[in-house]
């Protein structure tokens, strides 16, 4: 049973804290958000070290705070529990130091922090527009903006595949027509990908790739460099290169194409490429494997840097 571990930023708001459980291996972990009233709420029974109820606001969970043990009781039958003494020093000690939010605005050709969504980023963002109808449908449509980022912003890695559940065949055309959008040198697209259905393959390439069991998902791509196919006058090495990056990105836009679908996905780049090489049957290298399918629970993005330490900004 995962452990709470910690109390982290939001990004949505300097008012709220994610509390966060490890388990055992990266992907048992699990994050409760919290808004600023239910914060104050369990803040308010915490400080005081009373015992006490806190309604989350989508009024199906709940915080149970005893002298021992605090119980959270998650509307998605999620059942969480912290000691309650490690959780009051943890948000006491968190709330000592000021914070800034993580969210990130973007419009046209800038970015800045914000802690608000505008009004109109509200609305758009309500009606739940598939990037993916909008990219490939028959009919013309604009792509929603807050759509497009809660996307990229939502999506994390899972290495657990529910396996009961079959992915649509219409949901892999459309990643694969996602990844046939993907931009590439000179529009030469210098990439291939393997498609693996056949179970003993994907055994195969269990092994293939340092064993790593979740390999074995649902829905598995090879991608594979294929310079022949970039027709320009450089070294070969460099047309190597080319094809390493449209192979690499033409798994990202599968891989947030699955994402847009409500999928999980796994990149694998540690692998062994003579093996799969063999098991493939080709002489394309390939760059890295896609796993895809439905996780077997939902979990929430990830913490990330601060901006300020990944963005280096150089002026004149």
């Amino acid at each position: 049973m995962a452990e709470f571990t910690k109390v982290e930023e939001p990004y949505t708001s300097k008012d709220g804290v994610r509390l966060v459980w490890q388990g055992i291996d990266e992907d048992d972990s699990d994050v409760v958000i919290l808004g600023k009233d239910e914060l104050d709420s369990l803040l308010e029974i915490l400080s005081k070290e009373k015992t006490g109820k806190v309604e989350l606001e989508d009024e199906f969970s709940s915080i149970l705070v005893n002298s021992d043990v605090s119980q959270f009781r998650l509307k998605d039958e999620r059942y969480l529990e912290a000691d309650t003494k490690l959780l009051r020093e943890k948000l006491l000690e968190y709330m000592k130091i000021p914070h800034e939010v993580q969210s990130i605005d973007v419009k046209s050709n800038e970015f800045y922090p914000t802690s608000e969504k505008s009004s109109e980023s509200k609305k758009v963002e309500s009606k739940k527009q598939s990037l993916l109808s909008a990219i490939l449908g028959s009919q013309e449509k604009k792509i929603s903006e807050s759509e497009y980022f809660r996307i990229i912003s939502t999506r994390r890695s899972t290495r657990k595949f529910d396996k009961s559940h079959l992915v649509e065949d219409w949901k892999v055309d459309k990643i694969l027509a996602a990844a046939d959008t993907a931009p590439s040198a000179g529009n030469f697209q210098g990439f291939e990908v393997f498609y693996i259905k056949n179970k003993k393959i994907k055994q195969a390439l269990v092994e293939a790739a340092n064993r790593q069991p979740y390999v074995d998902a649902p829905i598995v791509l090879v991608f594979c460099m294929n310079p022949s196919r970039v027709k320009m006058d450089f070294p070969p090495e460099t047309l190597s290169k080319f094809s390493l990056q449209d192979a690499t990105l033409a798994a990202a836009y599968a891989q947030l194409a699955a994402s847009a679908l409500e999928l999980s996905s796994i990149w694998i780049g540690m692998l062994d490429e003579e093996k799969v090489k063999k098991i493939l049957g080709t002489d394309l290298q390939p760059s890295s494997i896609l796993c895809i399918g439905y996780p077997d629970k939902r979990r929430p993005p990830k913490s990330r840097r601060k901006l300020r330490d990944l963005i280096h900004v150089l002026e004149s």
